[in-house]
C-alpha cells in the first residue's frame, strides 16, 4: 500500500522553478493517515472541492518575488528614462539649423525651456549624481533594516517626485536638477535591495531566472520611452510624469503585499516550499545580521575583477539610455513617437536574451558542464565582447539610419548575458553581502551615467551629425571589452572565505584571493 504522502502529495519529488507546494495537501495528509486512494480522497465532504481550488491557485511565492522584484527594476527605470525622451519636448527646438540634414520642427507639447546642451547634460546627469551616492551603503541597508522596506518605501517617494517635475520644470532649470538628484538619490537603493532578496529566495539552480528577473529595468526602458512619445503627442510632456506617478503609487502598494524579506517571513508561504528554498541553500546563508567585510573587498581580486566587468556593461547601458533617443530624433531624424518605439528595441532585445542567456546558464550548472568560473567567464563573450564588436562597426559603417538601429539593437541583446557573467557574480563571491557587493560596483557603475551625456555633450558642441558620434561608439567599444579581458585573466565564480560563513564544499572551492 503506498503511503499517504504519495497520494496527496503529487510532487513529493525535488522543487523546482515554478512547481506547486500546497500546505493543505500537508494538513489533509497529517489529518487522514488512512487514505488510500484518490477515489476516497475526492469523494471526502470536507476535502473535495476545497482541496482541488486551492491545489489550482496555488503559485509558488518564490515566484511572486520574482516577479515583485521585476517591477521594482521596472519603477526604477521608468523614472530614470523618461527625462531623456520628454526633455526633446521639453525645450527649444534646435535641430533644425544644428547641422546641414533637414529634421522636422517638433511641434510645442507644452512649455519649452530655453535650456543648452550643457545644461540638458547637466539634468540628465542628476539623476545619477543621487543615484552613485546611496548605491554604496544601499546593500548594507538592506542587509541590515530589511529590503523590502527599503526599497518599497524608496520607490513610494520617488514616484511623488517624478509627478512633481513638471512643477520643478516651471520653476527653474536648478530645480528640475534637485528633483531629478533626489528621485536617484532614492532609486540607488533598488538594485541592492533586490540583489538582497536573490541571494535569500533564488535556489541555487533558478539563479539565472532570479537574476534576468531584474531585467524589469530594461522593460521599464522599452515601455516607458514609446509610451512617452505617445503621452506627449496626444496630452502633453507633463502627463508623461503625472502617469509614471501614478502608476509608481500602486505598484507599490502591491510590493509591500506581496513581498517579504526572507521565506522564514512570509506570511502565506507553504511549509515545504520554505524548507526547499532554505535546504538548497544550505550554511552558505547565515541569519546572523554581520557588518560587511570592507577590508576584504579592497584587497580581493575577483571584487576588483566584478566591478571592472560591471562597469563596462554599464557604460553601454548607460549610453544608449542617455543618449539613443536624442541621436535617433536629432541627428538620424526620426520623429518623437518614432525615435521613442526605435530607441526601444535594443533594449526589447536586451530583455529577451536576458531570460534566454539566464535560462541557458542554469542548464549549465545543473548538468555540471562548467564550473561556475569558467561559465561566467565564457558568457563574457556575449555579454561585452561582441557588443563592444558592434559598437566598433556602427562607429566606421553606421550612416543609414535603419542600419544604426539594427547594429544598436544587435549590441545591447548580446549584453543580456550579463544575467550569466557581471550580475550574477557578486551572488557568487559572497550570498551573505550580495547586497553591499552589488551596491559598490553599482555606485561605480553609476558614473557612465554622469559621464556619457557630458562626452556627447563635448563630441556634439559645436555640430550635431554622424561624424560627431563616432569617437562616442569607439569609446562605448573600449568600455566594453577591455574589463572582459580583465575578468578573463582575474575573475572567479568561487565563494570567497570573506563570506564569513562555514560550507560543506571543498576547499578548492571556497578561495581567497587577494591582491
Amino acid at each position: 500500500m503506498r503511503s499517504p504522502l504519495e497520494i496527496c502529495d503529487p510532487f513529493p519529488k525535488k522543487r523546482e522553478w515554478g512547481d506547486l507546494s500546497n500546505p493543505l495537501i500537508d494538513l489533509m495528509c497529517c489529518e487522514r493517515p488512512a487514505c488510500t486512494s484518490i477515489h476516497e480522497l475526492n469523494n471526502d465532504p470536507l476535502v473535495n472541492n476545497q482541496y482541488l481550488l486551492s491545489f489550482a491557485v496555488y503559485v509558488p511565492k518564490r515566484i511572486n518575488v520574482a516577479i515583485m522584484l521585476f517591477m521594482a527594476c521596472l519603477l526604477s527605470y521608468m523614472m530614470r528614462v523618461n527625462l531623456s525622451i520628454n526633455i526633446i519636448a521639453m525645450v527649444e527646438d534646435t535641430s533644425s539649423h544644428e547641422n546641414g540634414t533637414e529634421v522636422e520642427v517638433l511641434p510645442d507639447y507644452g512649455p519649452r525651456y530655453n535650456w543648452t546642451q550643457s545644461d540638458q547634460a547637466l539634468l540628465l546627469g542628476a539623476y545619477f549624481y543621487g543615484y552613485m551616492i546611496t548605491s554604496l551603503p544601499a546593500g548594507t541597508l538592506a542587509e541590515m533594516l530589511g529590503a523590502r522596506n527599503v526599497a518599497g518605501y524608496s520607490c513610494l517617494v520617488a514616484g511623488i517626485l517624478t509627478a512633481l517635475t513638471p512643477a520643478a520644470a516651471a520653476w527653474d532649470k536648478y530645480a528640475v536638477f534637485a528633483v531629478r538628484f533626489l528621485i536617484g538619490f532614492l532609486n540607488g537603493v533598488v538594485y541592492p535591495c533586490c540583489h538582497s532578496l536573490v541571494s535569500k529566495w533564488s535556489p541555487p539552480d533558478e539563479k539565472g531566472k532570479f537574476v534576468a528577473s531584474l531585467m524589469g529595468g530594461t522593460f521599464g526602458t522599452v515601455i516607458t520611452w514609446p509610451i512617452s512619445g505617445v503621452i506627449i503627442e496626444n496630452l502633453g510632456w507633463d502627463w508623461a510624469f503625472y502617469i509614471v506617478g501614478i502608476f509608481v503609487l500602486v505598484v507599490v502598494a502591491i510590493w509591500f503585499y506581496l513581498v517579504a524579506d526572507t521565506p522564514a517571513q512570509h506570511n502565506t508561504i507553504s511549509l515545504k516550499e520554505r524548507e526547499y528554498i532554505e535546504s538548497s541553500l544550505g550554511d552558505t546563508l547565515s541569519n546572523k545580521k554581520k557588518w560587511p567585510p570592507y577590508k576584504e573587498l579592497i584587497l580581493s581580486l575577483p571584487f576588483w575583477s566584478l566591478m571592472m566587468l560591471h562597469y563596462g556593461s554599464m557604460w553601454g547601458l548607460f549610453f544608449l539610455i542617455t543618449a539613443t533617443p536624442k541621436f535617433l530624433s536629432e541627428v538620424l531624424g526620426f520623429n518623437l513617437s518614432s525615435a521613442g518605439f526605435l530607441s526601444s528595441l535594443p533594449h526589447v532585445a536586451r530583455l529577451l536574451c536576458a531570460f534566454g542567456f539566464g535560462a541557458v546558464a542554469d542548464w549549465i550548472r545543473r548538468r555540471g558542464w562548467l564550473s561556475v568560473t569558467r561559465m561566467r567567464k565564457a558568457f563574457c563573450l556575449p555579454s561585452h565582447i561582441l557588443p563592444g564588436i558592434m559598437l566598433i562597426i556602427l562607429a566606421y559603417f553606421g550612416r543609414d539610419p535603419y542600419v544604426c538601429v539594427a547594429i544598436m539593437t544587435i549590441s545591447l541583446g548580446f549584453n543580456g548575458a550579463a544575467t550569466a557573467s557581471n550580475l550574477a557574480n557578486s551572488q557568487d563571491l559572497a550570498p551573505n553581502y550580495a547586497g553591499t557587493l552589488y551596491g559598490i560596483i553599482n555606485c561605480v557603475g553609476t558614473t557612465p551615467g554622469i559621464f556619457s551625456p557630458l562626452i556627447v555633450a563635448a563630441f556634439t558642441k559645436n555640430e550635431n551629425t554622424i561624424d560627431q558620434w563616432h569617437w562616442v561608439f569607439i569609446i562605448g567599444a573600449a568600455a566594453y571589452i577591455l574589463p572582459a579581458l580583465f575578468f578573463w585573466v582575474f575573475g572567479s565564480g568561487k565563494i570567497q572565505k570573506w563570506n564569513e560563513v562555514k560550507t560543506t564544499e571543498s576547499r578548492e572551492d571556497i578561495v581567497n584571493t587577494k591582491l
